[in-house]
């Protein structure tokens, strides 16, 4: 008899206490240049962090800028951030902090110099734990630039890249190492999908949703994640079970029913277009490292079974089922889909404020706190500003949190005689 389906529950309540970097109402900063400010991986993040962790304690605030360098956020750090006090943030620059053009020591100084600014201006408003990111990487099939190709500037973010993850080791904290996440899946992707398949954006720099998620899974890992959604047992003779963040609606011979409070997270349909999500999967860890919702099956009496799950049935072995089979890599039509979809575009619409509320409003307000220390009334109509800026964020937070229901799915096992 295996007696792997017999500690799947009892290795993922393990796995289920350990602790990421997120302390205790956590409010995270997802802070970068244009590629932040496409909110896709920060949207990403945000999903996951609300969906798929079983916290309902996390809020998150992008903070995007178009162009942006590490000098030109740590001159807005105070001013913007007040606007949420995060006390967690994750960092990622360098793509315009390389200048376009081959490695220098004054480029690494330069951002050597601005990342330490961005990392103190952090500790000094209360971030207590940080994910410092590396910049990403470059598409040589798709970056056109008349200073540099691709791979020399390639070499380049890889100069900026030691850097941070040198001052995150000084500063005891992690390294989200965004360029490799980066750069390792991109030859796999162009060896299966051709060399038109552009992961990295159109321009090559500004990520296509495929490089987005790549950028999404290198800081859930550097913010500690372990990826374990739940654990599910279905007995055929005998009593079924799950993890904590799911609970059992009803049990039969072959069939169970779940109701599941922790999702997995959802992709995109289309397996090949690089406007999709979905399509990196085959040459990234995603699913394994962050994204296991595990099915074991025990007491088949046959040496295959169906499963059916979210409308699709797909045939395993017994041993396959034994082990246990990771559903969300499995299936690529889930019972989460739809909740997940509109999960993401309530996220999608909060972010969208948020940049508007900080590129049109917040930063601005830098230009007349001398003024407002000074006059009573500026103060008066300054505090009554922020006050009605904070109150519309609280209700866009409010808005997506309404999406996050409980989902209820059905499990049936059939033997494959």
């Amino acid at each position: 008899m295996r007696i792997l389906p017999f500690l799947a529950v009892f290795l993922a309540a393990l796995s289920l206490r350990a602790e990421s970097i997120l302390p205790a109402n956590a409010r995270v900063a997802v802070i970068g240049d244009s590629i932040t400010e496409q909110k896709l991986y920060s949207k990403y993040i945000e999903t996951y962090l609300l969906a798929c962790t079983g916290r309902k304690d996390i809020k998150v605030f992008q903070f995007g800028w178009s162009g942006e360098r590490a000098g030109g956020f740590a001159a807005r750090l105070e001013n913007d951030l007040a606007v949420f006090n995060p006390n967690v943030a994750t960092t990622c620059y360098g793509m315009n902090d390389g200048s376009y053009k081959a490695y220098a020591p004054e480029i690494g100084a330069e951002y050597e110099k601005n990342m330490r600014a961005v990392i103190a201006g952090l500790q000094k408003v209360g971030v207590k734990a940080m994910a410092v990111g590396s910049p990403g990487g470059v598409d040589p099939d798709f970056f056109k630039r008349p200073t540099i190709e691709g791979s020399l500037y390639n070499q380049n973010l890889a100069q900026l890249r030691d850097i941070a993850k040198k001052l995150a080791e000084e500063n005891q904290q992690p390294f989200a190492n965004v360029h490799d996440t980066m750069m390792d899946a991109l030859p796999k992707s162009k060896a299966a999908l051709g060399k038109e398949y552009g992961p990295f954006g159109g321009d090559g720099f500004h990520p296509a949703p495929s490089g987005q998620l790549l950028m999404a899974q290198a800081f859930l890992k550097a913010l500690g994640f372990g990826g374990e959604i739940g654990v599910i047992t279905l007995n055929m003779k005998g009593q079924s079970n799950v993890s904590e963040g799911h609970s059992l609606k009803s049990s039969d011979a072959g069939k169970i029913e779940i109701v599941s409070e922790k999702w997995p997270f959802c992709f995109d349909a289309d397996a090949k277009s690089a406007g999709s999500n979905r399509s990196i999967l085959p040459f990234t860890s995603f699913n394994q490292d962050l994204n296991r919702l595990m099915l074991h099956v025990i007491g088949l009496a046959t040496e295959k079974a169906k499963v059916t799950w979210g409308g699709q049935t797909k045939e395993f072995t017994r041993n396959q089922l034994e082990d246990g089979i990771n559903l969300n890599a499995e299936f690529d039509k889930t019972p989460f889909d739809g909740a997940f979809a509109n999960l993401t575009n309530a996220v999608g619409q909060k972010q969208a404020f948020e940049t508007t509320l900080v590129k049109n409003l917040v930063t601005h307000m830098r230009v007349i706190a001398a003024e407002a220390a000074e006059e009573p009334k500026v103060a008066a109509a300054l505090a009554k500003l922020k006050k009605k800026l904070a109150d519309e964020h609280a209700k866009q937070d409010a808005n997506v949190r309404k999406t996050l229901q409980p989902v209820t799915h059905t499990i049936m096992v059939q033997e494959v005689q």
